[in-house]
């Protein structure tokens, strides 16, 4: 009998920090989806500005890209450079 509670005692011990851990994941997990939300519904995210950042992202990972491929130091050319 006192090797039962011996157990009971160590699952207690072992799950009351599981338990605390699960409901802190799930308060916070429900706050992210709250602040997905609100992130959307703001006005200032319409689709021409999302198109506008797209293009940016664009245009940037061409930068690095072509950086990434060539030994030149891009770093180095002058203000208006173009292919």
């Amino acid at each position: 009998m006192e090797a039962a509670r011996h157990w009971a005692r160590a699952l207690l011990r072992g799950a009351v920090p599981v338990a605390a851990g699960l409901l802190l994941w799930v308060a916070v997990g429900a706050g992210e989806e709250r602040r997905q939300q609100t992130l959307k519904a703001l006005p200032e995210v319409s689709p021409e500005l999302l198109a506008q950042r797209r293009r940016q992202n664009e245009l940037v990972m061409a930068a690095l890209r072509e950086a990434a491929e060539t030994d030149e130091n891009v770093a180095r050319r002058p203000v208006p450079w173009r292919k």
